[in-house]
């Protein structure tokens, strides 16, 4: 019979390994490294295996989303990312410090502008 290769987990130590995952600052840790190891790994002698990663067709081809997974990662994921952006920004302005308009309108015209700004150099450039 097969040993699991950590061993079990006591209640803390599991509370714990919880904890850590669900910190922000965690995720941001574990995402950073990954940009860090996949921008070595596309820069290195092994790129093309890197290429045909993302190139790799994944998904239901019965649905005519077979997909590279290089298109998965930037167009899944970034919706995802913009769900929970959009989610958290509900929360703050309904529960949270943005809940005052007095105090949301900084951020607001600030998250405007960096809308807005933007498209106005694309039109202009």
């Amino acid at each position: 019979m097969s040993q699991p290769f950590f061993g079990r987990l006591s209640r803390r130590e599991r509370g714990w390994v919880v904890e850590q995952l669900r910190d922000e600052t965690v995720g941001g840790g574990l995402l950073l490294i990954a940009a860090m190891l996949a921008l070595v790994w596309a820069n290195s002698p092994w790129a093309d295996s890197y290429a045909a990663l993302v190139a790799l067709p994944v998904g239901p081809a019965s649905l005519g989303l077979q997909l590279p997974l290089g298109v998965w990662a930037a167009d899944g994921l970034l919706s995802v990312f913009f769900l929970v952006v959009g989610l958290e920004l509900k929360h703050e302005l309904v529960l949270g410090s943005l809940s005052k308009p007095a105090q949301a309108v900084v951020p607001v015209a600030a998250a405007l502008g960096g809308m807005i700004l933007p498209a106005v150099i694309f039109v202009i450039v």
